[in-house]
């Protein structure tokens, strides 16, 4: 037997492990699954994905990379939510949107996937109790914050259970060539993000705004002289060519999407938490809401505002801090930030996105 033969064989019989431990592993998250049902526990656990990736971290001793053992484990924890009760995912359509891709890299493809119209249909479809969780956009470290999405948390109820960050890498796809195209189709956001690449390689191209860059592929599927900008994902989805690879401005383009539904993970060591405020009409409002982050040594992370569309010049706040709303400090912080609000809403405490 040569070498080569003998190594095909080495890999086939370690396969035959790997296979069998992994079913092994299924089978106990589903009786996990069983005694979840009968507690009335949500069966996807954030804290508990967490674990699972320091595991693998603590554990890994290569040559395989950490990231290909999270996509690797992606699916493997994928296929057993699937054993223990089958989730079903609202997100911002269509296919093959990146917010489509954020669901899939945090729940993995053994879920159903629901696309709804908008950010608003994505709310109401958790609300109603139709799919167990949403997937939306809320920010871009390009173009800034989805508003959107802030807005939709002032009337809701949902919570944030969990965060993904997705590296959005823009690509040209068409079905002809590059110098040929007429009409360029995508999101405002997207042509914003490709600003600079579009004004040097595509100047007087005319720009044609659509709701997704997955509809902007769908559209050149069915016509000439066009390209869309859009994801590999929607390249293969609409079969078209990829004209021009990664033409996003800046090469750290990441968008940061929410996981919303009914109720907020437990605890890890490092937690993220979202509030949404409105202050008094007083003097040095501003300055006293700060106070208490300070006194407590909690750390802020990002802070917007937006209009509350109810009385002029009031504004909603909405703050990210470090760490989980049962911590004690953060407990005190908030006890006294209320003192100083009309308003003050969790919107959710959750595991730092990776």
């Amino acid at each position: 037997m040569s070498r080569l033969a003998e190594l095909r064989k080495k890999i086939n019989e370690t396969d035959k492990k790997i296979i069998s431990l992994l079913n092994d592993r299924a089978a106990v998250a589903k009786h996990i699954g069983k005694i979840k049902k009968e507690a009335g526990v949500n069966i996807y656990a954030p804290e508990r994905e967490v674990e699972i990736y320091e595991n693998i971290i603590k554990e890994n001793k290569g040559p395989l990379p950490n990231k290909a053992l999270f996509a690797i484990y992606r699916e493997v924890m994928s296929g057993s939510l699937g054993l223990e009760k089958k989730l079903k995912i609202a997100y911002l359509g269509p296919e093959a949107t990146f917010t489509h891709q954020a669901g899939i890299k945090k729940f993995g493809s053994n879920v159903e996937f629901y696309a709804c119209p908008t950010i608003t249909d994505v709310f109401r479809e958790v609300e109603a109790g139709r799919s167990h969780y949403g997937v939306v956009p809320v920010e871009n470290s390009t173009e800034g914050m989805i508003s959107h999405t802030l807005d939709m948390f002032v009337n809701s109820d949902l919570k944030i259970c969990s965060e993904i960050m997705l590296e959005i890498s823009h690509n040209l796809l068409g079905k002809g060539n590059i110098k040929a195209v007429k009409k360029i189709y995508s999101k405002q956001e997207v042509f914003g993000q490709c600003r600079l690449w579009l004004e040097i390689n595509m100047q007087g191209i005319a720009l044609m705004e659509v709701s997704s860059t997955s509809k902007a592929a769908e559209i050149v599927s069915q016509e000439k002289n066009s390209a869309a900008i859009a994801s590999a994902l929607a390249a293969k989805k609409y079969r078209l060519n990829t004209l021009a690879k990664d033409i996003e401005d800046n090469p750290n383009n990441v968008t940061r999407f929410l996981v919303i539904g009914g109720s907020m993970p437990r605890p890890t060591k490092k937690d993220k938490t979202s509030i949404m405020f409105s202050v008094k009409d007083k003097v040095g409002a501003l300055h006293d809401i700060l106070v208490p982050f300070k006194k407590y040594r909690i750390n802020l992370t990002k802070i917007e505002s937006r209009p509350s569309k109810r009385k002029s010049w009031e504004y909603y706040f909405f703050v990210d801090i470090s760490g989980h709303s049962e911590n004690q400090n953060v407990k005190k912080a908030l006890s006294e930030l209320e003192k100083h609000c009309s308003l003050l809403k969790i919107l959710g405490s959750y595991p730092v996105g990776i």
